[in-house]
């Protein structure tokens, strides 16, 4: 292939980028070039959100020069070269060039390199490993990542089952890639590795492959890619009691109303409906408290068309859609309905001669069911269902 640039973005024009250039290489010499996501993302025309570079100079070097050019910097990884450059655009992650000592399927040693190709050999994927000039815009590829992009094709760099026995996490970076950029069909050879190393991801921590799963969960169709992982034995390991086959029709019924990707709603509709169970799913993945009670409110799954606002009062707006799109449910009860708020506080029955106490909280209860099962009428009928309620206790009294 042709030499290539990279076309003019607004983030390659930025001026706090050109002077985090200047510092680090003043005279010109090549000692900084941008890496990654921002290079492959840009010949794609996708809009870039991080900015990583590579430089052959050492972390104490780095900040140093940006000290010198009044560059705030934070040493967010020296022990794997990392350095943090605080610019107005955002921040700019800036690691020397490595390569690896020794790997154990979770974590690499590595030691400081001044090899560009070195750099790019100890990284995933080809499309992964392109550098680009921060001067010129000149792409440096090592490893085929320009034909491999133009082609859609995701392909590990060297042999597929070394590449994963160096960090098993990639059999799961390999399906979020391919589902985000690849086309069908996969590499053989991958997905032959991933396969047969899949087992290694037990190895790994719960929080790694929870958030790897929920990335791939976030794109906008990983149906085939989900369901691909299933067939291929990966789907078992991290989640044995999923079911790939939900994805489609939610995500079918997501497209039919325009709603956006939500990874839980996702991740939820592949669990069976149970929420005792989602929730121990929810543990063994180290989720957030609040990731899990989300999952356990939707594993209840199907509403009736009645009792969808009522629901969404008790349980969120957020929980009972996602019960009626898994549940293959009309959404039209929420659509355009904003939950309301009960009017009725406990000072105001209180005011009516109730004194402190249960009896307040009992009548509060009583009011609210109420106003619930008239689907929410308006305040001037909220206070007509007090007024009953505590004329109906006086009667019992």
């Amino acid at each position: 292939m042709d030499e290539q640039h990279l076309p003019a973005s607004p983030w390659t024009q930025r001026a706090d980028l050109a002077a985090l250039v200047a510092a680090l290489d003043p005279a010109g010499e090549g000692l900084v070039r941008y890496v990654g996501g921002a290079v492959r993302d840009t010949l794609l025309d996708i809009a870039v959100k991080d900015i990583d570079m590579a430089t052959p100079l050492e972390p104490p070097a780095v900040i140093e020069r940006l000290k010198a050019a009044g560059i705030r910097s934070v040493p967010t990884g020296l022990a794997h070269g990392t350095v943090t450059a605080v610019l107005e655009g955002g921040p700019v992650e800036i690691t020397t060039l490595r390569r690896d000592v020794s790997t154990d399927g979770r974590h690499a040693t590595v030691a400081f390199s001044q090899d560009w190709q070195e750099d790019a050999a100890r990284r995933d994927f080809t499309i992964n490993a392109l550098y680009a000039d921060p001067r010129d815009l000149t792409v440096h590829d090592y490893f085929g990542g320009l034909d491999d992009l133009a082609a859609r094709r995701l392909r590990f760099i060297g042999e597929p089952q070394d590449r994963i026995r160096e960090d098993y996490l990639r059999i799961l970076r390999y399906f979020r890639f391919q589902a985000r950029f690849g086309s069908l069909p996969a590499d053989p050879d991958a997905e032959a590795a991933c396969s047969a190393l899949a087992p290694g991801l037990k190895g790994l921590s719960r929080e790694r492959i929870a958030s790897e799963l929920l990335m791939l969960l976030a794109l906008p169709d990983p149906s085939a890619t989900v369901a691909r992982m299933a067939e291929l034995g990966v789907l078992a390991v991290i989640l044995p009691e999923a079911d790939s086959s939900a994805l489609p029709p939610l995500i079918a019924a997501e497209h039919a109303h325009a709603i956006a990707p939500e990874p839980l709603r996702r991740f939820a509709a592949m669990l069976p409906a149970d929420p005792s169970l989602a929730e121990l799913v929810g543990a063994r993945l180290r989720l957030s408290i609040a990731q899990r009670k989300h999952l356990a409110l939707v594993a209840a799954r199907s509403v009736p068309e009645e009792a969808a606002r009522p629901l969404a009062y008790k349980v969120g707006r957020e929980a009972a859609l996602d019960r009626l799109l898994i549940g293959g449910d009309s959404i039209a009860p929420l659509e355009g309905w904003d939950t309301p708020r009960f009017p009725l506080k406990g000072g105001m029955i209180v005011a009516r001669g109730v004194s402190a106490g249960p009896d307040v909280a009992r009548i509060l209860r009583a009011v609210e069911a109420q106003w619930v099962a008239e689907s929410f009428p308006d305040e001037a009928r909220v206070m007509a269902l007090l007024e009953a309620e505590i004329a109906r206790r006086s009667d019992l009294v």
